[in-house]
């Protein structure tokens, strides 16, 4: 996942020109991405069975309570309390960045190091998906132009994959056998899309929002997903920002000219976050992961 991902983010921001060209060249960048993410969650859909499906609608609901809760009440008391404005982050900018996860990131980490009911549980984080969820709570002006198709358009690979999973059982073995595969190309294809610029334009606010992101809502997953039978891995993997978190803070100004001042900042700030969790996502969930392998038993 992380090679890829800085292969396509270094392209894309010191030689953006090599994957202009058209034709496949042109696919295996940002324009690909959105086909083999699909393709993906088509392949994770196939291994979430009847059986799994109560303990990833379980964990999947735990993980959005907990990874949404914790944005708000932070965003919430840093209105409240800080006027807004705390260390240069402002609550658009916090919430922004904290609310919405990463799912290729997510997606690629439970894969590898998770079960299916890890990747599975994604089904239901896709809700923070775009900007709707931090319009809800910010409860501003003109938020009921929530984007739902984009959410249905995220959920429909992941169900037609389920559908056709437990209905032939050698098509799920096929794909959940060959799933894995698909990761370095959208990972290059979610880097392609990364600018590294933004994270000397947003400056040391921006990377201070990224390391929040990850240590506070992952330190609330890690919790919460344990807490619900998991091991941890998937909780830890929750703890990324979403690349088009970026756009939130715009559509948040769009629907209520009160934001509109501070939402380029907060911009840049989720930009940064986005490429600063890319990094330590895949770190802290990585430590999760070795330190169950010597701390937990082995499942027969």
């Amino acid at each position: 996942m992380i090679i890829p991902l800085f292969l396509g983010t270094l392209v894309n921001t010191f030689a953006p020109w090599l994957l202009t060209i058209g034709g496949f060249t042109q696919a295996l960048g940002a324009a690909g991405f959105m086909s083999f993410m699909g393709a993906y969650l088509f392949c994770v859909g196939t291994k979430m069975t009847l059986k799994a499906a109560p303990v990833m609608l379980k964990r999947g609901f735990g993980l959005l309570a907990a990874k949404v809760g914790i944005a708000s009440l932070i965003g919430v008391a840093v209105a409240k309390y800080f006027g807004g404005d705390l260390f240069g982050l402002s609550t658009l900018a916090i919430m922004a960045a904290m609310n919405d996860t990463n799912g290729g990131v997510f997606l690629a980490l439970t894969a590898t190091m998770g079960d299916e009911t890890d990747s599975g549980s994604y089904i239901v984080q896709s809700m923070e998906t775009g900007p709707f969820v931090t319009m809800l709570v910010l409860m501003g002006a003109g938020l009921a132009n929530i984007p739902w198709l984009a959410l249905v358009s995220l959920i429909v690979p992941i169900l037609l994959g389920a559908i056709l999973g437990n209905l032939d059982a050698d098509l799920r073995k096929y794909c959940a056998d060959r799933h894995e595969l698909l990761v370095p190309f959208f990972a290059f294809g979610l880097g392609n899309n990364i600018n590294l610029r933004m994270v000397v334009e947003a400056g040391w606010t921006g990377i201070l929002l990224g390391f929040l992101t990850v240590f506070i809502t992952g330190a609330v997953c890690i919790v919460v997903d344990r807490m619900l039978g998991g091991s941890g891995v998937a909780g830890a993997a929750a703890s990324s920002t979403a690349g088009n978190a970026a756009a939130t803070p715009k559509a948040v100004a769009m629907a209520d000219p009160a934001f509109a001042a501070i939402a380029p900042l907060a911009t840049l700030q989720v930009a940064a976050s986005v490429i600063v969790t890319a990094i330590l996502t895949p770190l802290l969930t990585t430590f999760i992961y070795e330190r169950n392998k010597k701390t937990m038993p082995e499942k027969p």
